[in-house]
């Protein structure tokens, strides 16, 4: 199939963009990369009146390290895998890079597309809710911020609004000591997650649990984050790993699909999330 006529714009400048966000609202699309949008529209699923192209707009492919990591619009997966200093700050998105789609489609694919596209599915919402940060939204009426676990409402659907543009990720600095995991199962590699975890965790000198984040994704229509606080104190070792995804298991309400039961899903949860925790309990510490 083809798209639907639509129009082509393609700003020079973010102003530009975010003048015409304001003008077309809810009638315009935004492309970055494509890898999402562009299947989309050729399978008709959007019908935009117009698509606004802002690959080529300055500064939005910056990544940005200080107090806080920050990720530009247009920023590839693969050149933020290129990047040292960017995937020596963000372990664990380093993990989770080479599960998303394959080397072709990270060379288009953008961190922020992925998060604003919300796939259940999809790696990069997951990590960035895991890790607690943020999306920097822009409009003509000025700039927000909003936390991931607020940003992402339903699958495919978020609080930004239609005269906004998701403009750059905002990532926790890395923490010493901290330990990371990402384990993922799909039908074939590069396919969206039946169930992915990732885990960041602090474990102290005495081998005693001080925090552990544990996200999953594909399992609700939202990326999932655990409740670990009664797990606190605990030895890091299999059997607290084992206990901490059977109570994530417990409290998660998983889909259903064409492919994946619920209780397949909710199994998956059980054996991958102690999978992806004990690794992270094994795992060397950031320094």
């Amino acid at each position: 199939m083809k798209p639907a006529a639509f129009d082509y714009c393609r700003p020079d400048t973010l102003d530009e963009a975010l003048e015409l966000l304001h003008e077309l609202g809810s009638d315009a699309s935004v492309l970055a990369g494509g890898m999402s949008l562009g299947a989309m529209l050729n399978m008709r699923l959007v019908r935009p009146a117009a698509v606004v192209d802002i690959k080529r707009i300055p500064g939005l492919k910056a990544a940005i390290i200080g107090s806080e990591v920050s990720t530009g619009a247009t920023l590839t997966q693969a050149a933020a895998f290129e990047h040292e200093t960017l995937i020596r700050e963000l372990p664990l998105l380093a993990l989770a890079l080479p599960w998303v789609g394959h080397f072709q489609t990270r060379n288009r694919g953008t961190l922020c597309g992925s998060v604003a596209h919300a796939d259940p599915s999809a790696e990069m919402p997951l990590v960035l809710t895991t890790l607690d940060g943020e999306v920097e939204l822009q409009s003509v009426r000025g700039t927000r911020r909003l936390q991931a676990r607020e940003f992402f409402v339903d699958a495919m659907t978020t609080a930004r609004a239609h005269d906004e543009l998701l403009t750059a990720l905002v990532w926790p600095a890395r923490r010493p000591e901290t330990r990371h995991a990402f384990v993922e199962i799909a039908q074939r590699h590069g396919d969206f997650a039946i169930v992915a975890c990732a885990v960041e965790a602090v474990v102290d000198p005495h081998d005693r649990l001080v925090s552990l984040a544990m996200g999953l994704g594909g399992v609700e229509s939202r990326p999932f984050v655990a409740d670990t606080a009664a797990f606190v104190g605990e030895r890091a070792c299999p059997a607290l790993a084992q206990a901490i995804a059977a109570s994530a298991a417990e409290r998660v309400n998983p889909m259903t699909n064409l492919n994946v039961s619920a209780a397949y899903r909710r199994a998956l949860v059980r054996s991958l999330g102690a999978q992806a925790i004990a690794e992270a309990f094994a795992a060397k510490p950031t320094t």
